[in-house]
């Protein structure tokens, strides 16, 4: 007999290998791998060893791709694996992410699935088993049985329409197939353990914040969340496991789900215990609420501030929207057929009450980002490779010289070599290392080289400064015939800094480690006149950092979002005005950056920086008139208007005005 894996490294997968290693001793497992994970499954294999000292004999790797047809595989291993018998196709490999955009969620979930059972046909695989969700029942209401599928429900997110289309083509597969239906699956009962971030993870941040915050006897009252569906993956595996090898079950559907409904509330209680939080001892039921027509509240998200608002309010606590928009399963899942599947085998879901101080605790010990985070910066950025733009001069130079004088290892980028080489011999002699790379940032081919380079003599790339930027400051009246402006600024500050990033994030991701630090502008926060190309292009990679977050969350990946004040640097050299401004110096800015290293946080700035994004979505016609009177107490600079004054310098008024909004580009 043997196996087909897809997704053997991933969540679900990589314990469904151990299961068959121990009960299935003589099957060999044929698992799929794209190369660049050749050596995670190295990895998995060496601890598999421990369950099976025959596991690296057993475990079989085969070299292909989940978004290519008939995973890419060449007619002579296909030939092969049909030649070994593959009775059993496990399809685990998957997308079980609600925060994944769209397109990642077809390319995994449907063009994968159709990829697998072209596959299936072509090995002549014996029983395609097939991994889906829950999440096809979208927001049906009512009990959803397990010989339901398309009942007209509502599939509100892409998750759920890709989840549905991929039951579908397995359902129009010629090949035998078994359908399971996991509801949402957290770590181990027996002991916690997890590497995948999502569902009520998202929530423990917060139950830890409440449990250092707040009494645990202090009673607390909350909106009723509606229910949830959780299950322990070893559950899922054992029952995985167990159904697949039953006679006589092929087209049949099985959620292995739990078979009672349960209270958000009820969750999050059983954690909060865990964590000695405070609980909720009334849970306030939404039917008022529920009253609002839909398109009512629908408008309301549209209005900017309150939208602004609200993603601040889940920033802060780490809960992704689309979590939270779906957190209610309005569906209840018979679990008939499973349940009947499983009779005699003593595979049942556990009371989550029973396992929740288990996951707790495990997440606490190995996952908690505040665990990770060292208690000195020598600590944090030791022997580690950390790659600095713009870093030449100003913030950036003054950021390598501190990495180095921890004992990190710099690599500069900038455009001009000699100035790198400088900073590069002032950093050795320090006794530190560093290594200079000369490219435009914001040319894309030279990006790619830079990547390319830069990863084949360092692997490892362990945190990303972007810090390379330009600005530009001119109202709009002088702006009409100098659209480059826009340009040049988009090309360097956003296009380039997403460049390098793409550039770099899949071996962060592959070695599930790195942190990428974004040096974005108070501007953001204030939006001052006369910057709107700079502050344009600084939001943009602001809004792609938010998101692009989320997706890499799980793959212990953290961004950081740096809304630096006005600092002194050649960049701000042409405007005068700013001679008698109060500014921070590149080395108070180096502090917040090597601060950022050493704690990993969301996002860092200023309290003022704070209060005017706060004002501005609360108050925006207020704001208006402040900003309205800052444009006509700063005028266009010399170096804005193409001439030279060597007269020009900031007023008092000016210099008053900008003491009391310290730190804002005016």
């Amino acid at each position: 007999m043997a196996y087909f894996v897809s997704g053997a490294t991933g969540f679900i997968g990589r314990r469904l290998v151990e299961r068959l290693l121990s009960e299935r001793p003589d099957a060999g497992i044929h698992v799929l791998t794209r190369a660049r994970s050749l050596p995670r499954l190295d990895f998995l294999i060496e601890g598999w060893g421990e369950i099976d000292p025959a596991a690296s004999d057993r475990i079989r790797p085969v070299l292909g791709d989940l978004t290519e047809a008939r995973f890419g595989l060449d007619d002579e291993t296909v030939a092969a694996l049909r030649r070994d018998g593959i009775e059993h196709f496990f399809h685990v490999a998957a997308v079980y992410d609600m925060t994944a955009d769209a397109e990642t969620d077809r390319r995994a979930n449907v063009d994968g699935t159709r990829h697998a059972v072209e596959f299936a046909a072509a090995v002549d695989a014996g029983c395609l088993h097939h991994v889906s969700s829950i999440a096809v029942a979208g927001e049906y209401r009512g009990v959803f049985t397990e010989e339901m599928f398309d009942e007209g429900q509502p599939l509100p997110h892409p998750y759920h329409l890709t989840k549905f289309e991929a039951e579908r083509i397995v359902r129009e597969s010629a090949t035998p197939w078994r359908i399971y239906r996991p509801g949402i699956v957290v770590g181990d009962s027996r002991s916690g353990a997890t590497e995948k971030i999502d569902g009520p993870y998202y929530f423990f941040p917060l139950i830890k914040r409440a449990g250092e915050r707040l009494p645990g006897w202090l009673p607390l009252v909350g909106p009723d969340l509606g229910d949830t569906n959780i299950v322990p993956v070893d559950f899922v595996v054992a029952a995985l496991d167990h159904i697949a090898h039953q006679p006589g079950l092929d087209g049949r559907t099985f959620h292995l789900a739990n078979p009672t409904r349960q209270r958000v509330g009820d969750v999050i209680n059983a954690l909060a215990v865990a964590a000695h939080a405070p609980r909720l001892a009334a849970q306030v039921d939404g039917g008022p609420l529920t009253a609002v027509p839909r398109a009512a509240l629908s408008v309301l998200g549209q209005v900017p501030a309150a939208r602004r608002m609200w993603r601040l309010a889940l920033t802060e606590v780490g809960i992704p929207e689309a979590i939270l928009e779906h957190i209610d399963l309005p569906a209840e899942f018979d679990t008939s057929q499973a349940t009947e599947a499983l009779a005699g085998s003593g595979i049942s879901v556990p009371p989550f009450e029973t396992y929740a101080a288990i996951l707790w605790r495990y997440w606490q010990r190995r996952l908690d980002p505040e665990r990770f985070r060292a208690s000195n910066f020598h600590d944090a950025i030791g022997g580690k490779v950390v790659m600095i733009t713009g870093g030449s001069s100003g913030i950036g130079r003054a950021t390598a010289l501190k990495v180095a004088a921890a004992g990190g290892i710099p690599i500069l980028v900038a455009r001009g070599l000699e100035r790198l080489e400088e900073t590069r011999r002032e950093i050795e002699q320090a006794g530190g290392a560093a290594h200079v790379y000369a490219a435009d940032l914001s040319d894309p081919a030279a990006i790619d080289a830079l990547c390319e380079q830069v990863l084949a003599e360092h692997p490892v790339i362990d945190i990303l400064v972007n810090n390379a930027g330009r600005s530009i400051r001119r109202s709009i009246a002088l702006s009409y015939d100098r659209f480059h402006d826009f340009e040049r600024t988009i090309r360097l500050n956003y296009l380039g800094a997403i460049k390098l990033i793409m550039g770099l994030l899949p071996q962060m991701r592959e070695r599930q480690s790195g942190h990428i630090i974004n040096i974005s502008s108070i501007g953001v926060q204030t939006n001052p006149p006369r910057f709107s190309a700079y502050v344009a292009s600084k939001s943009a990679l602001d809004s792609w950092t938010r998101v692009v977050a989320s997706e890499c969350l799980a793959d212990n990946v953290h961004f950081t979002t740096i809304h630096m004040p006005l600092v002194r640097t050649p960049m701000i050299a042409p405007t005068k005005l700013y001679d008698r401004f109060p500014t921070i110096s590149p080395d108070a800015a180096a502090e917040m950056i090597c601060e950022a290293i050493r704690t990993r946080p969301k996002e860092v700035g200023t309290t003022l920086g704070t209060l005017g994004e706060v004002s501005y979505a609360l108050f925006p016609k207020i704001v208006d008139q402040v900003l309205a009177a800052a444009y006509r107490v700063f005028p266009d600079s010399a170096a804005a208007r193409g001439v030279t004054d060597p007269a020009e310098h900031a007023s008092r008024e000016q210099a008053v005005f900008a003491r009391l909004t310290r730190g804002v580009h005016w």
